[in-house]
C-alpha cells in the first residue's frame, strides 16, 4: 500500500509540468528575439543617450512609458502565438520582475551615491550593468528550468527560500545601508587590477604613460553587477513558480530589465515615498513561495496569481503615498504664539522641514537627486579624490 501511494504521489507530481504553458521554441526564433533586445539595447545608447548628460525627470517617465509599453505590448504576441495560458504566464512573469526590480533601482541609487557618481556618467555603467543583467538572467533561468525538470524536489528548496528571503525584507530596516567597502569581488578586482581615484568621463580605463588604470567607474559596474546575482536568485525561483517555459521566463524577465535605466532616473530620489513598497515585495514572495510549495498537491490558477500580485503591489504603493502625505502634512504643522499648532504653508516652514528632500537641487556627483549626504556619511561634493579606488 505505502509503495502504491508513492507511486500515485509521484505520477502525480511529474505531471505537475502540465498546468504551465509549454512549446518548442526553434532557434532561428530565439536568435531573432536575442537580436531585438540586443538592438533595443543599442538603440537606446547610440540614439536616445549618444551625448552624455544627465536625464530629467520628464525624459526619464517619457522613457519608462515606452518601456514598459513594449513590455505589455508583448502580451499580445504571446497571446497570439501560444494562446491565453501562455499570455498570462508573460504578464504574471513580466510584473513579478517588474515589481522586485523596484527595490534594485533604490539598491543602484544607494551605490551611485556612495561612489559619488556625476548623474550624467550614470547612464553608461547602467548600460553594461543592464547588458550583463540579461546574460546572468539567462544562465540562471536555463539552469533552473533544468533543476526542476530533473529534480521536482527543488520546489520545495526554491518555494523555502522565497519564503526566508520574504521573511528577511519584512525584518530589514528601511535605513540599512548598502556598504560597497565590503564587497569581496570590488577587493579582489581592486587588487589584481590597478586603479585610479580619478573619473575621466564614461571611461571605465584610463591610460597613464604605460599603465592601464580602471576608473571608479569599473568599480561601480563590478558591485552592480555582484548585487544582480543576489536579485537574480531571488526573482527567478519567483517567476518560475507562475511559469516553468523557458522562453516566456526570459522574455519577462528581459523587457522588465530593459527599461530599469529609465525607472532608476525616475525613481531613484523617491525612496522614501515607496516606503511600504518593500512589505508589499515581500508579500507577493512570500505567496509565490507558498505557491511553489503546494504545487504537488494544488496548483493555483496562473490568472489568480496575476490578480494577487497586481493588488498587493497597487495596495503597497497605495499605502506608502497615504503615508508619506500624512508625514508630509505632520512635518508642515507649525506652533503659534499660545502653543497651538497652525498649518503652515505647503512648501514647508522655510526651515526645510518639508519641500527640501528629493524635490531639491541635485547635488553634484550624487547618485540620488537632492541629497547631500552618502550612505556611510560620506559627502556627495562629486570631489573625485575622496572616490574609493
Amino acid at each position: 500500500m505505502p509503495s502504491s501511494s508513492l507511486a500515485v504521489l509521484a505520477s502525480e507530481s511529474s505531471g505537475s509540468a502540465d498546468n504551465f504553458a509549454s512549446f518548442e521554441v526553434a532557434p532561428w526564433i530565439w536568435v531573432a528575439f536575442l537580436a531585438v533586445v540586443t538592438g533595443l539595447l543599442v538603440a537606446d545608447l547610440l540614439i536616445v543617450h549618444r551625448k552624455p548628460h544627465a536625464p530629467t525627470t520628464k525624459e526619464a517617465a517619457i522613457e519608462s512609458a515606452v518601456w514598459i509599453s513594449i513590455g505589455v505590448a508583448f502580451t499580445g504576441v504571446m497571446f497570439a502565438w501560444h494562446g491565453g495560458q501562455a499570455a498570462t504566464e508573460y504578464i504574471s512573469g513580466y510584473l513579478i520582475e517588474k515589481s522586485l526590480s523596484v527595490d534594485n533601482v533604490f539598491v543602484w541609487a544607494l551605490i551611485m551615491s556612495y561612489f559619488a557618481v556625476p548623474r550624467k556618467y550614470q547612464f553608461r555603467v547602467l548600460f553594461w550593468g543592464i547588458f550583463g543583467a540579461l546574460v546572468l538572467r539567462f544562465i540562471f533561468i536555463f539552469a533552473g528550468v533544468a533543476l526542476l525538470e530533473r529534480f521536482e524536489w527543488m520546489l520545495f528548496v526554491f518555494g523555502a527560500f522565497l519564503l526566508v528571503t520574504a521573511a528577511r525584507m519584512l525584518r530589514q530596516d528601511e535605513d540599512d545601508e548598502v556598504h560597497p567597502e565590503n564587497n569581496p569581488v570590488l577587493r579582489l578586482v581592486r587588487r589584481v587590477i590597478p586603479s585610479t581615484t580619478e573619473y575621466d568621463g564614461q571611461k571605465m580605463f584610463v591610460r597613464h604613460g604605460k599603465k592601464l588604470l580602471a576608473t571608479p567607474l569599473f568599480a561601480v559596474l563590478i558591485v552592480i553587477e555582484t548585487s544582480d546575482v543576489v536579485f537574480a536568485v531571488d526573482s527567478i525561483p519567483a517567476i518560475l513558480a507562475v511559469s516553468r517555459e523557458q522562453f516566456i521566463v526570459f522574455s519577462s524577465n528581459a523587457f522588465a530589465i530593459l527599461g530599469l535605466r529609465a525607472l532608476y532616473f525616475l525613481l531613484a530620489d523617491l525612496r522614501e515615498k515607496f516606503s511600504l513598497l518593500q512589505q508589499g515585495l515581500a508579500v507577493i514572495l512570500a505567496y509565490v513561495g507558498v505557491k511553489m510549495i503546494i504545487a504537488e498537491w494544488y496548483h493555483i490558477p496562473t490568472a489568480l496569481s496575476l490578480g494577487v500580485i497586481a493588488v498587493v503591489l497597487g495596495v503597497a504603493i497605495w499605502l506608502s503615498i497615504r503615508k508619506d502625505a500624512r508625514e508630509h502634512e505632520a512635518a508642515t504643522v507649525k506652533v503659534g504664539p499660545e502653543g497651538l499648532p497652525v498649518a503652515g504653508p505647503p512648501g514647508g516652514d522655510g526651515n526645510g522641514a518639508a519641500g527640501s528632500g528629493a524635490a531639491g537641487d541635485e547635488a553634484v556627483g550624487s547618485g540620488v537627486p537632492g541629497t547631500s549626504e552618502a550612505p556611510g556619511g560620506r559627502s556627495d561634493s562629486g570631489d573625485p579624490g575622496d572616490t574609493p579606488s
